[in-house]
């Protein structure tokens, strides 16, 4: 069948094109955030992390993205308060973290009489499979980026880059950050149905990295990797659709495919004039 006439007949369908558009607005926001602090490696370490919080819950018959969702954002807090206080090198903490909470998660899942039907969708992402509860989580978290982008955009920015610079202006920094790190915690766990854990770092920082390379202007390349991650789930989505592939795979693959035509297309010229202005 079609997959615009699919569409119009299967509600899944529906429902995977809207955590598609939902989902890669909140990547996009929160992606760009995380690249323009150097903090790919910190989103790498809060997705794994999350992986604990799935395993406890499936163990105790609790609700896998909730469980996600409080093991990410104490991973995250712990991370960035370890890091803030000196106590532990923030590269140390984040791969302490993550594979700690990937172990967790395998421990407790181990230990689940039974089999693990959900395990692979939690890995490596099965977008058709998104239930309307989490596509309304994401609809909120949307308008909470939406909102605190609009009141709070500078601040963060200013509180992302230095710290202390911002402090001295009166910016209450480390709120921010860690409102900011809450957020992308969140962000994270509601997109794992999409992409999976294994693949949602490219999510995150694909996009912005498209985007840098047409301008410089963080909250244009707020916009812009929004619109590029939107498109990104949306194309994953249909090719997949087409050809029978599995989804976040089809979608990482499409988005690192742009960044490579973009990045082609926006070298510096290296004819004579461009020699020429080098030694200048």
């Amino acid at each position: 069948m079609d997959f615009f006439t699919a569409i119009t007949t299967y509600d899944f369908l529906l429902s995977a094109i809207l955590a598609a558009v939902l989902s890669g607005v909140a990547c996009g926001v929160v992606g760009t955030y995380v690249v323009s602090r150097r903090m790919v490696f910190l989103s790498g370490g809060i997705t794994h992390a999350s992986f604990g919080g799935i395993g406890i819950a499936y163990h105790f018959g609790l609700n896998p993205i909730g469980g996600a969702m409080v093991f990410a954002i104490l991973s995250a807090l712990g991370i960035e308060w370890a890091g803030a206080k000196g106590r532990i090198r923030p590269d140390s903490a984040i791969g302490i973290v993550w594979s700690v909470g990937m172990a967790i998660g395998l421990l407790f899942i181990f230990a689940t009489p039974g089999y693990a039907p959900n395990l692979m969708s939690f890995l490596f992402g099965d977008i058709l499979t998104v239930g309307h509860s989490n596509i309304i989580a994401l609809a909120i978290l949307n308008v909470v980026l939406l909102v605190v982008m609009t009141f709070l955009g500078r601040p963060i920015i200013y509180s992302a880059f230095d710290r202390d610079y911002a402090k001295s202006q009166g910016v209450r920094a480390d709120l921010l950050l860690a409102l900011m790190t809450v957020l992308t915690s969140v962000a994270i766990v509601l997109s794992i149905r999409i992409v999976g854990i294994v693949l949602l770092v490219s999510l995150l920082s694909i996009p912005p990295t498209i985007a840098g390379c047409f301008t410089k202007s963080y909250m244009k390349i707020v916009v812009l990797s929004a619109l590029f991650a939107v498109v990104g789930n949306l194309a994953g989505l249909y090719v997949a659709y087409t050809i029978d592939f599995p989804v976040g795979a089809t979608t990482i693959i499409l988005l690192a495919l742009a960044l490579f035509i973009v990045k082609l297309l926006t070298l510096p010229s290296n004819g004579p004039r461009g020699r020429t202005k080098a030694k200048s």
